[in-house]
């Protein structure tokens, strides 16, 4: 017992003893109300790591008389799934055994290897369990999740962490805990139950004694969960965007900080700010497209970590820049027109008459190449078309769109 993980020992054997998700197993929830009537579906337990994805399913399985397999999509295949398949046959043939089958990262699993489940979910020979950090909608197949029910877990609160944290000094007898160490532990497992309890049992290792100094070498840095390629990406630019056209730039550096931190790619944030200051900055205040412009190219020249403090300049002038969508919008609708609307001729005066044959025929006839100046030398208003027949007076572009 002495080698086995700190966080396999505290894994609760009852509900009871499972910290966090309320909304879930808390009374009259879902997954209690399931386990109470023993009625146990297929489902995918979505949510980032450490909140308690393979313990809720571990502990499903132990309130039912069913078959519990742990299967990995990282390290198992095809012919694992197929062996898995076979037993779970038998089991439900001989015995009328049902086989819960969690399998952990599902979203790795390509859509033909999630597809061999399909059949073996519909005809009841295994309840499957999946565990995902990915969004599922975009993740797993839509006829797995139609069969499923889909559950969302949420960060530990720190009083979640606090209480497994608590619970697991409470192995360490012979150890002493600074309310300082423990303080740290808790804020920098940022919500990750695993992340608190890995850094419990190392700074159980390096002394019996654990202060904050300790504690702070067991932690090393802030656990940030941010996967380049999911949610946490979309969840976190989209954040920064929103908070920019909010006109909050307390928010948009919070979450700059957050990518610069979880080393996302400067020059995607860059481009981002770039389509940012010509979609809601537009012409009300023109510079912000000059000087996102030139933050992408400052960031390409000059690289991390000096870019983050260009990335934070331009950050802060977009989110504090006065907004208006009138370009955005305008153009919007034109492209919407020319999908929905009949694309009426070109007016012939404004066609470049480029030979006698294209003069012959009205191209370029009566056109006015520079009606401003006209009206200065005139002092008379020139009034010329522009707009094709079918959309004369149309307007795209109103300036009091801000």
């Amino acid at each position: 017992m002495e080698n086995v993980p700190l966080a396999e020992k505290l894994r609760p054997k009852k509900l009871e003893e499972f910290i966090g998700q309320e909304h879930l197993v808390g009374k009259g929830k879902p997954v209690r109300r399931m386990l109470e009537t023993g009625n146990i579906t297929s489902m995918i337990l979505w949510g980032p790591p450490g909140s308690g994805k393979t313990t809720l399913a571990s502990l499903i399985a132990s309130y039912t008389n069913a078959n519990f397999v742990f299967f990995s999509a990282v390290t198992s295949g095809v012919e694992e799934v197929r062996k898995v398949i076979k037993r779970a046959q038998e089991d439900k043939k001989m015995y009328g055994k049902t086989t819960i089958l969690f399998i952990d990262e599902i979203h790795r699993f390509n859509k033909a290897q999630q597809d061999a489940f399909l059949p073996y979910v519909e005809n009841g020979t295994i309840v499957l369990i999946g565990a995902t950090t990915e969004n599922p909608g975009f993740r797993v197949n839509a006829p797995l999740i139609s069969r499923s029910q889909v559950y969302a877990l949420y960060s530990l609160s720190e009083e979640d962490i606090e209480k497994i944290v608590k619970r697991a000094i409470l192995l360490y007898k012979k150890h002493k805990w600074s309310t300082d160490a423990l303080k740290h532990i808790i804020k920098y497992a940022n919500g990750d139950g695993r992340v608190a309890i890995n850094a419990v049992e190392l700074a159980a290792s390096i002394n019996k004694k654990i202060d904050l100094k300790t504690a702070e070498e067991a932690v090393q840095r802030k656990a940030v969960f941010y996967d380049k390629k999911g949610d946490w990406h979309y969840d976190t630019i989209s954040a920064f965007i929103k908070s920019m056209r909010g006109s909050n730039p307390d928010a948009t550096l919070h979450y700059l900080a957050r990518m610069i931190k979880s080393g996302e790619d400067p020059i995607f944030i860059a481009r981002r700010m770039v389509i940012f200051a010509s979609e809601d900055i537009g012409n009300a205040q023109p510079t912000a497209l000059v000087l996102a412009t030139s933050c992408m190219q400052a960031v390409h020249m000059i690289g991390m970590p000096e870019a983050t403090l260009i990335l934070a300049q331009t950050a802060a002038y977009l989110a504090t820049a006065r907004k208006s969508i009138a370009s955005t919008v305008g153009i919007s609708e034109a492209l919407s027109d020319i999908d929905e609307e009949n694309l009426d001729p070109i007016p012939l005066h404004l066609r470049n008459a480029a030979n006698k044959v294209m003069k012959q025929f009205g191209y370029g006839k009566g056109h006015v190449r520079y009606p401003w100046l006209v009206e200065k030398q005139t002092e008379e208003k020139i009034e010329q078309e522009y707009m094709p027949e079918n959309l004369r007076g149309k307007k795209y572009y109103r300036p009091d769109w801000k």
